[in-house]
C-alpha cells in the first residue's frame, strides 16, 4: 500500500508564512509528479502547484510568486512553502502524487488526507 501524510497546516495571520509537507510511504518504486491542491469551503478543489521528477514546476496564478513547491526525492517528500499568505488562501490543502508501486508497471494517483490552512487576523 501507499500512504501520503500531510503536515504543517494551521492558523496564521495575513502576511505570514507556513510550510506544508507531504511524505509518501509504502512499496514505492517511482514518483513521477507531486502536486498540491486546495479546497476552500463551498468551493471546488483546485490545483495550486506541481513538480515533476524532471524539476518542472507550475503554479496557479493566484499563488505565483508567493508559494514555492520543492521535493526531497530521498525522502519521497514534497513541500509547499507559502509566504505572504492571504485570507483567500484559507482552505484544506491536499497532496497528490503519481506513483508506480514496486511490482507494477503503471502509475496511479494517490491522495493525502488534507491539512487545514486558515489565514485570519
Amino acid at each position: 500500500q501507499v500512504q501520503l501524510v500531510e503536515a504543517g497546516g494551521g492558523l496564521v495571520q495575513p502576511g505570514g508564512s507556513l510550510r506544508l509537507s507531504c511524505a509518501a510511504s509504502g512499496n514505492i518504486f517511482s514518483i513521477r509528479i507531486m502536486k498540491w491542491y486546495r479546497q476552500a469551503p463551498g468551493g471546488q478543489r483546485e490545483l495550486v502547484a506541481l513538480l515533476t521528477n524532471d524539476g518542472v514546476t507550475n503554479y496557479a496564478d493566484s499563488v505565483q510568486g508567493r508559494f514555492t513547491i520543492s521535493r526531497d526525492n530521498a525522502k519521497n517528500t514534497v513541500y509547499l512553502q507559502m509566504n505572504n499568505l492571504k485570507p483567500t488562501d484559507t482552505a484544506v490543502y491536499y497532496c497528490n502524487a503519481h506513483i508506480m508501486r514496486i511490482g507494477s508497471d503503471v502509475y496511479t494517483y494517490y491522495w493525502g488526507q488534507g491539512t487545514q490552512v486558515t489565514v485570519s487576523s
